[in-house]
């Protein structure tokens, strides 16, 4: 099929970053929230991502304003009727996530590819809330999405392969590296990441060392770019904990249990970088 609009629903970090590579690829893009507050939010960081490639030399003035011209915003989601593919990026939580794609089931022309950036959450539920599972796929981009080259491709249990290749496809032109994986809790990045992550928080927790030394070893030692600690308050400590419960529930194995001190921070507000103070202080 051809693809020519593409809805970005979730102006987070996430969704303004997936929407940024769609316009810089050419495409029309649609970026769609709740209020105009978040969108507004949204677009401000597109535009100081762009501006610091146009001071690096890496983009031009002219091709920053064609980019920005490429993307308009919604808030009504009957938008979707105007997309050939639907980018869901909204909070990592299955109820708010199916209830969005009942609705863009209804909403969505019969031809539209459904598609989720899903970190953990299995595709095919989130697939059986529509009457087109087959057209439901997994498209999870990593953070901060117009450095980062993976796009972990997952199929549900009725992913046709026309839509899988169109997909495929369509993340090559994003100038993406496409690696497929089956729909299992965590798929493959988060079943391997987020255990060491818990891990580290455990050899906080226990004593064993400071999120400091935690981070250095893996630094130092595994030339790892960025500590387990650190990175756990850059993606933000609910998320974290959020994917591990998926995998300890998914699973029902006690490898996969989150650590106490994590659930703890969470309870208390300190969800890393995002908040403020996480493992570590940001001002």
């Amino acid at each position: 099929m051809s693809i020519q609009t593409i809805m970005v629903i979730g102006a987070g970090q996430m969704g303004s970053g997936i929407a940024q590579v769609a316009a810089h690829a050419g495409f029309q893009v649609i970026l769609h929230d709740q209020s105009m507050s978040f969108l507004e939010r949204g677009l401000g960081n597109i535009g100081k991502n762009l501006n610091r490639q146009v001071e690096k030399g890496k983009l031009t003035e002219e091709t920053k304003g064609k980019i920005l011209s490429q993307i308009s915003t919604s808030t009504e989601l009957t938008n979707a009727r105007d997309a050939d593919v639907v980018i869901e990026a909204v909070v990592e939580n299955m109820q708010v996530k199916t209830e969005i794609f009942k609705k863009l089931d209804e909403i969505c022309q019969p031809h539209a590819i459904l598609a989720s950036n899903t970190s953990s959450l299995p595709i095919t539920e989130i697939a059986a809330a529509t009457n087109r599972p087959e057209q439901v796929i997994g498209m999870h981009f990593m953070n901060p999405v117009p450095v980062m080259k993976l796009v972990e491709m997952i199929r549900g249990l009725q992913t046709s392969d026309e839509v899988y290749q169109t997909i495929e496809e369509l993340a090559k032109r994003l100038d993406k590296i496409p690696v497929s994986c089956k729909d299992f809790p965590g798929f493959i990045s988060n079943r391997v990441l987020m255990p060491m992550i818990n891990e580290a928080i455990y050899c906080v927790y226990e004593g064993v060392a400071t999120p400091e030394a935690v981070d250095d070893i893996m630094k130092l030692g595994m030339n790892h770019p960025m500590g387990p600690i650190t990175l756990a308050d850059f993606i933000g400590l609910d998320t974290c904990l959020y994917i591990m419960e998926v995998l300890y529930e998914g699973f029902g194995d006690s490898k996969y249990r989150p650590c106490p001190l994590l659930r703890q921070y969470v309870k208390a507000g300190w969800l890393g970088r995002k908040s403020g103070r996480g493992f570590y202080v940001y001002t």
